[in-house]
C-alpha cells in the first residue's frame, strides 16, 4: 500500500512545533513533530516519503548535525531549515551539504507551504528514480558474465560483427547472447537498453566491474 507524506518537523520550540502542526493539518497534510533530532532518530524510516523541517539550533544535537547524520545514512527526505537572521550563513553551507531551502524566522505560512509543496513533489521523484535504479540493478544482476560482456560492447554502439571479432564467439551466438540480454533487461530497443545502463552508470563499475 502506497504511504502518504509525512512533514516531519523538528524542532525544541514547543510553541513553534504546535503552530506548525495545525498549519499542517489546516491544509490536509499528515505531520510529525519531534522536539529533538535525537527523537526524531529514534523513529526514522528510510522506507517514509515526506520532508523534514528542520530549525538550525537546537540543544544537543543541532539542525546541521542532524543534517550530516543523515547524509550519512543516504537519507533522501528533502529538508527546509528554518533560520534566525544570524543563522543565514550556516543555511547557505547546509544547502552546499544538501539541504532543499531554508526559510527565515518570521516567514508567512503560505511561504512555508510552497517549499514544502515542492519537497514532497521532489521525494516523489526521488523515489521514483530509486525504484527504477533497484529494478535495473536488480535485472543487471541476473546476466551471466557472458551477456554482461556483451551488454558492454553494444552499449558501446558497436555491431554484433565487430563484437564477435573482439570476444572471440560467432556472429550467432552473439546474436542469441544480445537477444537474452534485451529480455532480461525488459527492453525491445538499442536506445531504451542504453539509457537503462545510463541510469544506473555510477553503480556499475563497483557492483559488476562494467565500466562505460
Amino acid at each position: 500500500m502506497k504511504q502518504e507524506p509525512t512533514v516531519f518537523i523538528i524542532d525544541d520550540d514547543e510553541a513553534v512545533r504546535d503552530s506548525l502542526k495545525m498549519l499542517m493539518k489546516s491544509v490536509g497534510q499528515t505531520v510529525e513533530a519531534f522536539s529533538s533530532p535525537a527523537e526524531f532518530l529514534e523513529v526514522y524510516d528510510e522506507n517514509r516519503p515526506g520532508c523534514i523541517v528542520l530549525d538550525i539550533r537546537m540543544p544537543g544535537m543541532s539542525g546541521l548535525e542532524l543534517q550530516s547524520k543523515l547524509n550519512e545514512m543516504h537519507c533522501i527526505l528533502p529538508i527546509i531549515f528554518i533560520t534566525g537572521h544570524g543563522d543565514v550563513p550556516m543555511a547557505v553551507q547546509a544547502i552546499k551539504d544538501g539541504a532543499m531551502n531554508f526559510i527565515q524566522k518570521p516567514f508567512r505560512d503560505q511561504e512555508l507551504l510552497d517549499l514544502i509543496n515542492d519537497a514532497l513533489k521532489l521525494d516523489t521523484q526521488q523515489r521514483k528514480e530509486l525504484l527504477e535504479h533497484k529494478e535495473i540493478l536488480r535485472r543487471l544482476s541476473t546476466l551471466t558474465d557472458r551477456e554482461r560482456e556483451v551488454l558492454h560492447h553494444v552499449v558501446e554502439g558497436k555491431a554484433n560483427k565487430v563484437i564477435a571479432a573482439d570476444i572471440n564467439l560467432s556472429q550467432r551466438t552473439v546474436e542469441i547472447h544480445r537477444s537474452r540480454v534485451m529480455e532480461k533487461m525488459g527492453t525491445k530497443s538499442l536506445a531504451h537498453l542504453v539509457r537503462q545502463v545510463m541510469q544506473v552508470k555510477e553503480h556499475l563499475e563497483g557492483e559488476f566491474n562494467f565500466k562505460i
